[in-house]
């Protein structure tokens, strides 16, 4: 098992009610951190032997996709010169490469950020998620999501009752163009796969760190709204640090 692990986290995870959202400044919606290269490199695998698992794309999605790789592109020659942009490709702080496939808009920026993105789009009176690159699930799948809307993308979580699914959509309506808004997570794994779809029982834990649970797995999650399209990014930046000994063979 090849551990990718952060040093730390860049932020304190005490407790917050939920949903927890604050306001990020736009030029820290994107952040890349000491794992890069080798999250970087997983993302590239994964997205080469398993396409089906980690990236959809709805015909309702398309436009926004679009739109959001040419948002990544332009921020990224904003915000941060260790990327240098050209109009046929990117080339990362690690030094790879990246073709501009504008046929492949979250294929290519799965390649570029170690963010994960979800494209959310109003239909009606609800969210619903029309593209996505989601490399690091922790405990969903991509194809049972696409196409559905914010309430049964949370279908498995209990705190997501009927008030916090109006809460949450209500924020979600409520995002302005260059104000995006962040939260964070934090839960305890016996494992510190990125790439973690299936949760089995017992698998993680609330609670706390111990032999059984080393792994602090955090996600923070950004939403952001496109100012063509209006649809809603959510951006996910996973971190996984050791916060217990690792017991077992």
């Amino acid at each position: 098992m090849t551990e990718i692990l952060q040093d730390s986290l860049p932020y304190d995870t005490g407790p917050r009610g939920l949903p927890g959202m604050r306001p990020l400044a736009v030029e820290d919606w994107l952040i890349k951190d000491e794992a890069f290269a080798a999250q970087m490199a997983l993302r590239a695998r994964l997205l080469s032997e398993a396409p089906a698992a980690v990236l959809a794309t709805s015909e309702a999605g398309r436009e926004a996709a679009d739109e959001l790789l040419q948002f990544v592109l332009d921020w990224l020659d904003q915000n941060d010169r260790s990327y240098g942009i050209s109009a046929k490709d990117v080339t990362r702080p690690d030094g790879v490469r990246v073709p501009v496939d504008r046929s492949d808009p979250m294929g290519t920026l799965g390649h570029l950020v170690q963010e994960d993105m979800c494209l959310m789009q109003k239909q009606g009176d609800a969210h619903v998620l029309t593209a996505a690159v989601l490399c690091f699930p922790a405990s969903w799948r991509l194809a049972d999501k696409i196409g559905r809307p914010l309430v049964a993308i949370h279908d498995p979580v209990p705190e997501y009752d009927d008030g916090l699914a109006k809460r949450v959509q209500r924020l979600f309506d409520g995002v302005q163009v260059g104000r995006p808004l962040w939260r964070f997570n934090a839960l305890h794994y016996a494992q510190p796969d990125l790439h973690q779809p299936w949760r089995k029982d017992g698998d993680l834990s609330q609670t706390g760190a111990s032999p059984t649970y080393p792994y602090l797995r955090s996600e923070r999650q950004s939403v952001l709204r496109l100012p063509e399209t209006r649809a809603c990014v959510f951006a996910i930046h996973t971190f996984v640090v050791r916060t217990g000994p690792v017991t077992g063979p």
